[in-house]
């Protein structure tokens, strides 16, 4: 059985492995910043963090019969506010053509943004090599618990939601988007741009061209990865979308990503959430969706994918389902219906 469960102090050693397997520009290979994310996330989880600048949820997957923490994904409630802008590539299409020559050509062009509206964002998603492919589903597990979340605690995020997908990284993780565009004006590697932008993102504003460029001045190579994903991120960008987000023509500075965008009282698995009273009693279970509970403070936030029934408010568990989420008769626990192959 494997259960989600908010990040705990003990689990940074095991997140910082995890971040080493994968480039994510929110979860750096960074101990110290992972242990300052993780504290957020205790303080955020228990209601200690007032201000949404600050407010962020981190999930790990566990594997109940081992122990070992396989996977993490997360929520931040806000990105982008005033001094503290969010920064993407505007791509723009611009057509030309000539009456002498009767031909024309389409240009693709990018120009540095920025955006202080502040829209709340999907973090990065790691699972375990060892446990991608597996019949649970566990990455789809791992991405799908965040909308449940999000319907539970609507009120802690903005209107809009960002995913930022990753472009195409080589063997060492570098991308060839950030060697011909990002690092032509800033002389950092694309992983110590990354790790600067943790701490300020004023060096991006203030030495990235404002211009519109166009993309053909890049090489091919480096052009070809303009709103493009890797080939690991391809099932992600396809669950997004089934859950309405759209590419509205922005992508990363660093690695040429797409980020994908939503309206949140929109996502299907937003709108299904709800919440009940566990009842006794396991039979006519013929629903399957995510449960969660976080009546009890030494467990926090647990929340697993479990069949389930659903009268009125009232909801009933396999036993094992409601002693894995810590939750009890006349607790209140989150129910979402996921449709087939979720």
């Amino acid at each position: 059985m494997f259960v989600i469960r908010q990040a705990m102090p003990d689990d940074v050693p095991t997140l910082l492995k995890l971040a080493r397997m994968v480039h994510f520009i929110n979860l750096p290979a960074d101990q110290d910043i992972i242990s300052a994310k993780v504290a957020r996330s205790r303080r955020s989880f228990a209601g200690e963090v007032q201000d949404d600048r600050q407010r962020q949820f981190m999930f790990v997957l566990e594997d109940i019969g081992t122990g070992g923490v396989i996977g993490t994904s997360s929520l931040i409630c806000r990105i982008g506010w005033q001094g503290w802008p969010q920064i993407y590539l505007q791509v723009r299409k611009r057509e030309h053509f000539s009456r002498d020559l009767n031909t024309g050509a389409v240009h693709m062009t990018i120009q540095v943004m920025t955006d202080e509206s502040g829209p709340s964002e999907l973090g990065g998603l790691i699972l375990a090599p060892g446990y991608r492919g597996h019949r649970e589903k566990l990455g789809s597990l791992l991405s799908l618990v965040r909308f449940h979340f999000l319907g539970m605690h609507r009120a802690h995020f903005q209107d809009r939601i960002l995913a930022e997908l990753m472009g195409p990284l080589t063997p060492d993780s570098q991308t060839l988007f950030w060697e011909f565009f990002g690092r032509r004006f800033i002389n950092l590697s694309y992983k110590e741009a990354d790790a600067f932008c943790q701490h300020s993102k004023e060096f991006m504003v203030s030495l990235l061209p404002k211009e519109e460029i166009y993309a053909s001045t890049l090489p091919p190579e480096a052009r070809n990865l303009i709103g493009k994903v890797g080939e690991e991120t391809r099932p992600a960008r396809a669950m997004l979308e089934k859950q309405g987000f759209t590419y509205h023509d922005r992508c990363d500075p660093f690695d040429g990503g797409p980020y994908l965008e939503a309206m949140v009282d929109s996502v299907p698995l937003v709108q299904a959430t709800r919440r009940a009273v566990l009842s006794a009693g396991e039979d006519g279970l013929d629903k399957v969706g995510f449960v969660s509970c976080a009546a009890s403070r030494a467990l926090g936030f647990r929340a697993l994918r479990s069949r389930y029934a659903m009268e009125g408010g009232a909801v009933r568990l396999p036993r094992e389902s409601a002693a894995a989420i810590g939750a009890n008769v006349g607790d209140e626990v989150g129910v979402t219906a996921l449709g087939q192959g979720a």
